[in-house]
């Protein structure tokens, strides 16, 4: 069973999102704000800004965001310390920004509307294979659910998915 965390508990993630709107999100705290504030997701914070992301995740439009924690991170021997430091193309075959963007999809999507589908599309435009709360064969697992941002929902996920 899937743990929901409401309100503004926690997450962020990723996304190089295209062009984010010029407009602030309405009500609320952005995916990004809610990130900063909570414990657990300083790698993924610092993987945002260091590819440039922070607009993206910031803006009106809605996104959904499977949010790796820091443990995550931390298996692949990303730290917020490290992150800039890693040549991610040499190291995995695809970029930070890929990276981040293949844990975004387009649309506001509560768990509902994930787990029962066998694919998902992302910002990088490749797809994630969802088996329930399986990711990506075993990649990651959903964690926790619908934590709700002005501008998406986040699923915080136990690993980093890699496209």
């Amino acid at each position: 069973m899937l743990k929901t965390i409401g309100g503004a508990g926690l997450f962020l993630a990723a996304g190089g999102v295209g062009a984010a709107s010029a407009k602030p999100p309405r009500d609320g705290e952005t995916i990004v704000d809610i990130a900063v504030n909570t414990p657990g997701f300083e790698t993924l914070v610092a993987a945002v800004v260091e590819a440039g992301l922070v607009d993206a995740l910031s803006g009106n439009r809605q996104l959904t965001v499977f949010a790796p924690t820091d443990d995550a991170f931390a298996a692949l021997g990303v730290t917020k310390d490290n992150v800039g430091d890693i040549d991610f193309e040499a190291a995995v075959g695809a970029s930070l920004g890929e990276i981040l963007t293949y844990h975004v999809i387009p649309g506001r999507r509560k768990a509902q509307s994930v787990v029962p589908v066998k694919k998902l599309p992302t910002l990088n435009g490749e797809k994630i294979a969802v088996d329930r709360t399986t990711l990506n064969d075993g990649q990651a697992e959903i964690v926790a659910t619908d934590i709700m941002a002005s501008n998406g929902v986040v699923h915080v996920i136990d690993g980093v998915l890699l496209p």
